[in-house]
């Protein structure tokens, strides 16, 4: 299959996918719950956040995930819980961690966990990426947390980051479990992968929807299983810089080098762009009525599509955006310049709204 036309974003996937970067600036090798943000729990001690790898089922795939507790937890209590859903490739145990470990700081029980197909948890085909798979797992988290003893199911809040965020958003739209949703620089997915990032892609999508459609007969068929092209390993900081967008190289950056975990695979099946295509985070907006926080960089090139949801979000009238000034995408995930003032808004929006 010729792959020479297919959109930046799937490249883009695939170069911090496959490529292997310098030692890791969290490095997962350095802590016993293999987390890669700084400020990690590396040991469960009594009056502090502790962590509990968990698993269950999400119709009938296992999912990996971590429960974060408050300090002092005690059981016998109720405390409002709050679901983190990580960005596209990646997962728990990056940025959907540190957020997840920030709001237990601040009382809160949360649940940071692996999409099915990827990361640690189940699911055949590796990789599949599809929009309803990713919104079940975030239904199936709140299936578990609900039931997590010392958890209040009636103040369930729910945060979602990058790919994340958007099936949040949706998620959000018919599940009122939910009482509050937050989003930090919202990707939506299926407007990337149909148009290409900043919408550059337009003039190719009858050729990719093809590609797509033919790499699904290949695997009806028996035949190799096709994925998202990925470019040699290792990239130069030239071939970095070269990238045409700041989420891009900064993506690089972050996935491949300095929070690298070798279960975030940013690539996906050729196939799942079936889904993917046909998918869009703006679209019944409206149905959100929960309060909403929504939260990007000032100088986010992905801003416009955190812009353009908010825009519609016209069922609550309890909204804010919030601009991080001077942030781009990626540094929402780890900059502490940027996630400091992230986490004192998500702190005030939870606790106002559950």
């Amino acid at each position: 299959m010729n792959f020479a036309k297919l959109s930046s974003s799937f490249v883009f996937a695939a170069a911090i996918a496959s490529a292997s970067g310098s030692v890791a600036a969290a490095d997962y090798r350095n802590n016993p719950f293999t987390l890669v943000y700084d400020g990690a729990i590396r040991q469960n001690e009594a009056g502090k956040v502790n962590i509990r790898p968990v698993s269950y089922t999400v119709n009938g795939i296992k999912i990996a995930a971590n429960v974060y507790t408050p300090a002092n937890f005690d059981p016998n209590k109720q405390y409002p819980a709050i679901v983190v859903a990580h960005p596209n490739g990646g997962v728990k145990e990056q940025v959907a961690g540190l957020y997840a470990q920030k709001l237990a700081e601040q009382g809160y029980v949360t649940i940071a966990f692996d999409a099915a197909y990827q990361g640690a948890s189940g699911g055949e085909l590796r990789y599949v990426d599809k929009p309803a798979n990713r919104i079940e797992d975030i239904r199936g988290a709140a299936d578990f947390i609900s039931q997590f003893k010392g958890v209040d199911a009636k103040r369930i809040g729910l945060l979602g980051i990058c790919g994340g965020g958007g099936y949040s958003i949706k998620a959000a739209q018919t599940d009122k479990r939910f009482k509050a949703v937050a989003t930090i620089s919202m990707f939506n997915s299926g407007d990337a992968r149909r148009n290409g990032f900043m919408r550059s892609q337009t003039d190719s999508i009858q050729q990719r929807l093809q590609q797509a459609a033919d790499a699904r007969a290949q695997e009806a068929a028996g035949g190799e299983i096709l994925y998202t092209p990925a470019f040699a390993a290792g990239m130069t900081k030239e071939q970095v810089a070269a990238l045409p967008y700041d989420l891009y190289r900064q993506g690089y950056e972050y996935y491949a080098q300095t929070h690298a975990h070798p279960n975030s695979k940013t690539n996906f099946t050729v196939s799942s762009l079936l889904d993917l295509m046909a998918f869009d985070v703006n679209t019944q907006v409206e149905l959100i009525n929960q309060p909403l926080l929504m939260i990007a960089g000032e100088k986010a090139d992905s801003l416009y599509m955190t812009e353009e949801v908010f825009a519609n979000a016209k069922g609550t009238q309890n909204k804010e955006l919030f601009i991080v000034p001077e942030a781009k995408h990626i540094e929402t995930y780890w900059k502490p310049e940027y996630v400091k003032p992230i986490s004192a808004k998500l702190t005030g929006f939870f606790g106002k709204n559950l």
